[in-house]
């Protein structure tokens, strides 16, 4: 096995193995390492579905890179012949002045997105699985949708080796270092040096990259899986993916049960919000039982056709910026040989294919045309 790369990536979950895949097509010499199995559930990636949207109420500045993504999305699905992507549709529901609300229809109108606006009436026609108050206003956004996060990871790895990348699983960097024009990755069982590393380590960056001076909170998520008395009337053919925002509550977010999907059998939901602080090594820790019991506050008063029957709980972490944006950028002061992407803030995955790409063009060329600017640490000090 060599021990020099032209490039080398430490993470391989979703940012990571996006990249790792993206380098190894355009030609370069590439060693990719992991400190667990891939795919596993030890960090940010598990948990069998994520929602693809490009209504972006987090920032509309992102829909351009969604438009990439998602078209990113379609070449790889070309590439190995396998769906990750399905398109269901979301439906938001909130009041008015609700700031999530209004920054879906500012994203919309500034990126010319289709959306609906829809009355109490014809939501309930469509999905009548839910209880809506009448003072709620209801979007729908019809190309929306969920990709599989378990399937993408495992499939942009197998594609990665398929054309002549190392992977290293359950393998642990221990140092890095700069080594004359280079640098050296210290594991376990060797060490390696490359001419450019790039770092997706996620709630492990801060341990990565002790140089960083912004400061990133992890965070441990409940989900939860709901086994509805009638299953086939939240099939994704008959229930879509979906957002409430609760004045009390907050935001709940879910999914369509998928028969086929790796995981739980059931109907995924969960509580977009900060979750537990934690060290990135106790995603496994408790829940506490409070947690689970807003789950049951929530379908009883928005969805009481799927029960209260709770199959199975499971904890992701979140990896937070100060400001809930991601950063993508070169870590300073290693003259441009060390990329790093972190604090995704829970809403990164539908991102993968373009930040892969993004990636790469840093580590290739010292450059990238698409647009993450407003992604940079320069942000921090302005």
């Amino acid at each position: 096995m060599p021990s020099q790369y032209d490039m080398i990536i430490i993470g391989l979950g979703s940012m990571g193995s996006a990249s790792c895949y993206e380098l190894a097509r355009r030609g370069h010499r590439v060693l990719g390492i992991e400190q667990f199995g891939i795919p596993h559930d030890n960090g940010s990636h598990g948990g069998q579905s994520r929602i693809v949207r490009k209504a972006y109420f987090e920032h509309p500045d992102y829909v351009p890179l969604l438009e990439r993504a998602y078209e990113n999305w379609r070449k790889f699905e070309a590439q190995t012949e396998q769906q990750f992507y399905h398109r269901t549709g979301i439906v938001y529901f909130g009041k008015p002045d609700n700031v999530n609300i209004e920054g879906i229809r500012t994203a919309a109108i500034l990126h010319d997105i289709h959306i609906e606006n829809w009355d109490r009436d014809k939501a309930f026609k469509r999905f009548p699985q839910f209880e809506i108050p009448g003072n709620f206003d209801i979007i729908f956004e019809p190309d929306a949708g969920l990709v599989t996060p378990e399937t993408a990871v495992d499939a942009y790895v197998h594609e990665a080796e398929g054309l002549g990348a190392t992977i290293l699983r359950d393998t642990a960097v221990l140092k890095r270092k700069v080594e004359g024009s280079g640098i050296r990755v210290i594991t376990a069982h060797a060490d390696y040096t490359t001419d450019k590393l790039v770092v997706t380590a996620g709630a492990w960056t801060q341990r990565m990259l002790p140089g960083l001076n912004v400061p990133l909170e992890v965070t441990r998520q409940l989900l939860a899986w709901i086994a509805p008395p009638d299953p086939a009337a939240f099939s994704p053919a008959k229930f879509p993916c979906w957002f409430v925002e609760d004045p009390a509550l907050g935001t709940f977010y879910g999914f369509p049960l998928l028969p086929n999907a790796k995981g739980p059998i059931g109907l995924k939901l969960a509580h977009h919000h900060p979750g537990i602080t934690c060290g990135p090594d106790e995603v496994k820790g408790p829940v506490p039982a409070s947690e689970e019991e807003k789950l049951r506050l929530f379908l009883r008063k928005y969805i009481p056709s799927a029960g209260m029957q709770v199959l199975q709980t499971k904890t992701c972490l979140y990896t937070y910026s100060p400001d809930t944006h991601f950063i993508i950028d070169f870590l300073p002061g290693y003259d441009n040989k060390v990329v790093f992407a972190g604090g995704f803030s829970g809403h990164g995955f539908k991102f993968v294919p373009v930040v892969g790409e993004v990636l790469a063009d840093l580590a290739e060329k010292g450059k990238t045309d698409l647009p993450v600017d407003f992604l940079r640490l320069k942000r921090f000090s302005d």
